[in-house]
């Protein structure tokens, strides 16, 4: 049976995978984005180009802080479930406008809690952050840990967002799944990410900032992974309020995910080291069992082929979207 998905930030990295992953295999979807200037609208608009000829497909450019916008993309309900993707992302950005992300990622999550809430069928899905953990050690991130002491305001956003979302649950029943990405990459990846960022500098012979000594590590998800995740969440059986994490489970050390873009792109990466950031964690390690459990997820990217993907997709790229 044809569903009908509303998708905010539906022209973002994962946004937009999320819509070609929906769209071809029938489904109806209503997006919603501001296609702001975060990073280059003109890379939003190309991740969208092909879906507008979809008739299936209805695109609302308006901002989730808006009421009278977010009326209107519920004007084409009902929806099987909403897919809230919509956030200020970025744990750097963050330290620098804190205000906004607070205003973004709590207040515009409650506006569109506001009106699912009142469509009784309807399934929400967060897109949150392995952020919300916070600095960790060696152990793996299990969905019973503590979230609150954030590193950042990105990460209390997400957090507070979480709490919105059962506080949803709790008082009008509402169906939710609260979805912890871990560093998710691969084509379409923001152009301030480590790995897209990385590429576009080694690719032109300029040094890349290493902040620490390199021996940080990362729980790299490929987006199909990360896509087939979130699709599984809108279809399981659920009526209650879960959290679930989303990651590979194989945690990689920066240097080493440098030297897998070096093989790629054959060329080395001359390494600018400095200290760390402020907000910047040292390890991820998302503990999948309950994704696995519940969502039958089994992320089969492993970080060459992952890497090799990104690396052949930014090659190809047109000069003019190598942002």
């Amino acid at each position: 049976m044809r569903r009908h998905i509303l998708v905010t930030g539906a022209a973002g990295f994962i946004g937009s995978h999320l819509v070609d992953r929906l769209l071809a295999t029938g489904d109806k979807v209503t997006a919603i984005d501001n296609l702001n200037s975060f990073y280059d609208p003109t890379l939003k608009r190309e991740n969208i180009h092909a879906h507008l000829a979809n008739k299936n497909y209805k695109l609302l450019e308006g901002d989730i802080r808006d009421p009278i916008a977010v009326a209107q993309a519920f004007a084409f309900g009902p929806f099987d479930a909403v897919v809230h993707l919509a956030a200020m992302a970025g744990v750097r950005p963050s330290l620098e406008n804190p205000g906004l992300y607070m205003d973004v990622n709590i207040n515009g999550t409650q506006r569109l809690l506001d009106c699912v809430c009142k469509e009784p069928e309807t399934r929400f899905v967060f897109g949150s952050s392995s952020s919300v953990y916070g600095k960790r050690s060696t152990e793996e991130f299990l969905e019973t840990d503590r979230v609150d002491q954030p590193l950042s305001p990105y990460a209390a956003s997400k957090a507070s967002a979480e709490m919105a979302c059962y506080a949803a649950h709790h008082s009008y029943n509402l169906p939710v799944v609260a979805l912890r990405f871990f560093t998710v990459y691969g084509p379409r990846q923001r152009p301030d990410l480590a790995i897209h960022k990385f590429c576009k500098r080694i690719a032109a012979g300029e040094p890349i900032d290493v902040y620490g000594d390199g021996s940080s590590k990362r729980d790299y998800t490929f987006i199909n992974d990360i896509i087939d995740g979130i699709e599984s969440a809108i279809s399981y059986d659920c009526s209650g309020f879960n959290i679930i994490n989303l990651g590979r489970s194989e945690p990689v050390i920066l240097l080493d995910m440098i030297k897998t873009i070096e093989k790629y792109l054959k060329k080395t990466a001359k390494l600018n080291f400095k200290d760390p950031q402020l907000g910047d964690v040292p390890f991820t390690f998302a503990n999948i069992e309950k994704a696995r459990k519940l969502l039958g997820y089994k992320p089969s990217t492993s970080l060459d082929q992952g890497i090799r993907a990104f690396a052949e997709w930014y090659l190809n790229q047109p000069l003019r979207l190598k942002a």
